[in-house]
């Protein structure tokens, strides 16, 4: 597929060819469920916790001895059953991270880039930078790009100068091509994709035809090694 490529004042200066296998794709909704849910348990901390029996401050004497009192029998203030006692079947710190495969989230990350484009959320943009690395700068460069709205910007790379420049913009996030974010991509209202970063993703994520060659080139030979094993077998 074909699409402008935009100046920062929004005016097309050409046109550009972006892969259908990465921008032009069928959407797979699982996948985007899955990448996101994915990234938001690897988020959680886990670090609830609550004191038990042997944590909650308090004596071990006995409180009172045990007959002859009309009470009922107790062993330590600390026990579950006592007030500012010890607590039980409540949170322990865990981690709540898991792994998906890598051909799912890859599947993920070039669906919602599919979506976007045909939401007509995408806008890819010249390459630029913010020299002076300030904020001020940084939102009149993208002025007629994106108005207060939540927006994503794929760099080419790490540039330190431009992300310095709009970490305290709270509707701009940045990513790199190589390291993006389902859920970051999903919930934007706007995505500006500079030009070399789409270059890039074209190549990045053009390989998964590579991918797909491999797994059919191991179909035909995991079915003949599956033939010479049922033949030794009725031998």
């Amino acid at each position: 597929m074909k699409t402008q490529v935009d100046a920062l004042d929004g005016k097309a200066v050409r046109e550009m060819e972006l892969a259908d296998t990465v921008w032009n794709r069928e959407v797979s909704e699982g996948a985007i469920y899955h990448a996101i849910r994915n990234e938001l348990a690897n988020r959680r901390l886990g670090t609830a916790k609550i004191k038990d029996r042997g944590e909650v401050q308090g004596s071990g004497k006995k409180p009172w001895k045990q007959k002859g009192t009309g009470r009922a029998r107790a062993g330590h203030k600390r026990s579950p059953v006592w007030v500012g006692g010890g607590k039980i079947f409540g949170p322990r710190p865990r981690d709540y991270s898991y792994s998906i495969p890598r051909k799912l989230k890859r599947l993920a990350l070039m669906s919602i880039l599919s979506l976007k484009a045909k939401e007509n959320r995408l806008r890819v943009v010249q390459d630029f930078t913010v020299e002076t690395g300030k904020t001020k700068d940084l939102v009149t460069a993208i002025k007629s790009l994106a108005a207060q709205e939540r927006t994503v910007v794929v760099l080419k790379d790490n540039d330190a100068l431009i992300r310095r420049a709009g970490r305290n913009v709270p509707w701009l996030s940045f990513l790199s091509f190589n390291r993006l974010a389902a859920h970051d991509l999903f919930y934007c209202h706007k995505l500006l994709v500079l030009e070399t970063a789409a270059k890039n993703l074209n190549e990045f994520y053009g390989s998964e035809q590579a991918d797909g060659g491999k797994d059919s080139a191991e179909k035909p030979a995991k079915a003949g090694r599956a033939a010479k094993a049922a033949k030794g077998a009725k031998a």
